[in-house]
């Protein structure tokens, strides 16, 4: 019996063989389905479209919790997925079901009459579309990569942009500085669109400060326009509006303070109440980050020791990572570890050496750019480890788990193990 050939994921498997390169930063093909599709992206509700190297997921998902919190349908865009592709398309809160994806799909896919278009691009014009056609409040976007050519840019009204930290990653695309990588995500900025921005560097800015002077965009910085910590385990913001004393965000570590205050300035911008910010810190979830997995095989495997899941993968969120497991109640931690080829392993790894004791590297999992388990364990060696390698994850948290039966096991370095690791412990 043949694999049926309307399911979401057979369009989507013939999706992937129309343009030869996965990413080819240009809106020209956009703007081509889009123009076929009769323009969706002219008829969403209000639109946040999100950018930044580190955080636009959980800020996204945190202003999501508070939209819904006072009672708003949200559409919300991410990517990459981890278990389904049907993560990355929520409509009207609820996760896209298979009829109406494998609908779009086809549909994005006979309009498109089989010419050249990546996936990403692709697949984006299909959330669009559903977007378009699903009565909603707002319509959360969060870009794929970089900002001014991705396909998410594609809206010329949005109601707010959002620019979290910017850091190196992906300089194969968006340039080798700081500078560099800030201008394209400073694409998204529009003329007379507000922008909340995040915590940055000097460097990244400076250059933010002038896309936005150039379009004429309005900033709601971080450090001029609104601030935000911790203090006696509450999280206090503040900006010219007044002080708000709000509950930790769900998802742990220092680094989600920083993201909070950023939904937490846009939720303003929004004209969210005191119940929506209550609820964007409370009922904010978000897979693969710092998720503490408790039932499955691998927790199974893992018998006495904790176990935990990342996909954060570059320098900053390494670093992020350490500063998490450094205030976890002190227990011996042990790594696994993935990483794809195209990361700064060692920028990656090195703050996270300080902080635990053994790695053991795996290779991901049907992942063509994985970087293999044999280099993920050298470069371990090289930032400190005490590093070997595994055939699989499975197998590493057994081995782990019988050597050091009251330890942590972080499974870490990529989204894309976090989803084969979600997968595979369903």
């Amino acid at each position: 019996m043949g694999i049926p050939t309307n399911t979401s994921d057979a369009i989507l498997a013939r999706m992937m063989a129309l343009h030869p390169k996965i990413i080819d930063l240009t809106l020209d093909r956009m703007w081509r389905l889009l123009e076929a599709l009769d323009n969706p992206q002219e008829k969403l509700p209000s639109v946040v479209h999100l950018a930044g190297t580190n955080g636009k997921g959980s800020t996204q998902a945190m202003i999501r919790a508070g939209l819904e919190g006072r009672g708003d349908k949200v559409h919300a865009y991410t990517s990459p997925h981890l278990a389904r592709f049907h993560e990355r398309i929520r409509l009207a809160g609820e996760l896209i079901d298979e009829t109406h994806l494998s609908a779009v799909l086809d549909e994005c896919w006979e309009a498109n009459k089989k010419q050249n278009i990546t996936y990403f691009e692709i697949t984006t014009c299909a959330a669009l579309l559903a977007f378009s056609r699903t009565a909603a409040d707002y319509t959360l976007l969060e870009v794929g990569l970089g900002g001014r050519l991705d396909a998410t840019n594609v809206i010329n009204t949005p109601e707010l942009t959002v620019i979290t930290p910017v850091s190196k990653d992906h300089e194969q695309f968006l340039g080798e500085t700081i500078a560099e990588i800030a201008a394209e995500k400073a694409g998204i900025l529009k003329r007379g669109v507000p922008c909340v921005v995040g915590p940055q560097s000097d460097e990244a800015m400076d250059v933010i400060e002038q896309v936005a002077a150039r379009v004429g965009a309005p900033l709601i910085a971080y450090g001029q326009h609104w601030h935000v910590y911790e203090e006696r385990g509450r999280l206090v913001f503040q900006d010219e509006r007044g002080l708000l004393d709000l509950p930790l965000p769900a998802l742990a570590g220092d680094h989600q303070i920083q993201n909070a205050g950023a939904a937490l300035a846009a939720l303003r911008h929004l004209g969210a109440d005191e119940a929506a910010y209550e609820a964007a810190m409370r009922n904010v979830s978000w897979p693969a980050r710092m998720q503490r997995l408790k039932e499955g095989p691998l927790v199974e495997a893992a018998a006495g020791a904790e176990l935990w899941l990342d996909g954060g993968h570059n320098a900053a969120a390494g670093k992020a990572l350490a500063d998490v497991i450094s205030k976890l109640p002190k227990r011996p931690t042990h790594l696994v570890c993935g990483m794809l080829n195209t990361k700064d392993i060692l920028g990656y790894l090195s703050p996270l050496a300080e902080v635990s004791d053994t790695l053991t590297a795996v290779s991901i999992p049907g992942e063509a750019n994985t970087l293999p388990a044999e280099e993920t364990a050298r470069a371990g060696q090289e930032a400190g480890f005490k590093a070997g390698e595994s055939a699989n994850v499975l197998q590493a948290v057994d081995d782990i788990a019988s050597r050091f039966p009251k330890g942590r096991i972080l499974i870490c370095g990529s989204l894309y193990l976090a989803g084969a690791v979600l997968r595979e412990n369903a």
